[in-house]
């Protein structure tokens, strides 16, 4: 009896067009995957809906989107949205809980090609393996006044990423550490400031290597973080030497 009522709840869970004749009879396998697609789809228009920055954001920055490789996005905290060890806290399916976007992927799915996170009011650029980053805030600087030539840009627009494994978690290490060069801090993470302007450097190997200007532009009520940024320059694709073929 609890099984077929379990069974009948289901039903009328997935199939809620269905009368109450129907719900006697159990749904097929066919059937059940495709209202299971149904559903999922409709649960990513949502998530997409949920991730995007507000329509008055996109009106704010309509001019600045215009330009070429520019873009708003929305990072959640992932304190927040991110599936915990329990899965107490799975409220969104997308892999990081929105908390992560990548800026060539144009994507918040965590994975290949992440280059920030938003985690515990800080800002992250490091994540996994030999991929590493580097951070520095820029203060309360325009975007517009931020290019290529800018005084503050040359250091992460001249450096000469790492080349072999080796290398590569040492400039991690470095970088999580901080570094002060040229009396601005260089670091893996820093503090998440509302009407300040960042610079990122972001090596990912046999992905992608690209210098961003991006501007925390407005703190939401749930913690979420409004991004204005642009794509400086994008650089060769970085290929990670084998540990062996580097102590050749």
């Amino acid at each position: 009896m609890k099984r077929f009522l379990t069974s009948t709840l289901f039903a009328f869970v997935l199939f809620p067009a269905l009368g109450i004749t129907a719900l006697a009879q159990a749904p097929s396998r066919d059937e059940i995957l495709s209202a299971i697609k149904s559903k999922r789809m409709e649960l990513q228009e949502f998530e997409t809906k949920f991730l995007a920055p507000s329509a008055e954001d996109q009106l704010a920055y309509a001019d600045f989107l215009q330009q070429p490789e520019t873009g708003l996005a929305r990072l959640l905290p992932r304190e927040t949205y991110d599936v915990d060890a329990n899965k107490k806290n799975q409220a969104l399916t997308v892999r990081g809980g929105g908390a992560f976007y990548s800026f060539t992927r144009l994507t918040h799915e965590y994975g290949w090609g992440t280059q920030i996170g938003l985690e515990q009011g800080h800002l992250l650029t490091c994540f996994a393996g030999a991929d590493y980053g580097m951070l520095t805030n820029l203060g309360d600087v325009p975007l517009e006044a931020i290019s290529i030539e800018s005084n503050e840009v040359k250091y992460l627009a001249s450096y000469e990423r790492a080349n072999d494994e080796p290398h590569a978690r040492a400039e991690y290490q470095r970088f999580g550490a901080g570094d002060r060069i040229g009396g601005a801090l260089f670091k893996t993470r820093l503090p998440a400031t509302v009407d300040n302007s960042y610079l990122l450097r972001g090596v990912h190997y046999s992905d992608s290597d690209v210098l961003v200007a991006f501007r925390i532009v407005r703190k939401d009520t749930d913690g979420s973080l409004i991004i204005a940024w642009k794509l400086l320059k994008k650089y060769p694709r970085p290929e990670l030497a084998r540990t062996d073929q580097a102590a050749k």
